[in-house]
């Protein structure tokens, strides 16, 4: 459940973002299968990878993690 709930706000940060699934991954360094993976809960991304993340998206590490504790 709860890693269902963490890849459904990973990928509505995204869409907030107006990035596509190819965009953030290029952006970090990744290929457009991780994001996928790691969206549809088949993939964990340690904290290095969500700080990354959040940066290219905009959002502060803490308000992402305020976000999924509120969800």
């Amino acid at each position: 459940m709860k890693k269902t709930r963490l890849a459904a706000l990973l990928r509505q940060v995204r869409l907030d973002a107006n990035l596509t699934q190819l965009q953030l991954a290029e952006k970090i360094g990744q290929t457009q299968s991780y994001v996928s993976k790691y969206e549809n809960g088949e993939q964990r991304l340690d904290l290095i990878e969500l700080e990354a993340v959040c940066k290219v998206i905009g959002i502060s590490l803490t308000d992402f993690v305020g976000r999924y504790l509120e969800s």
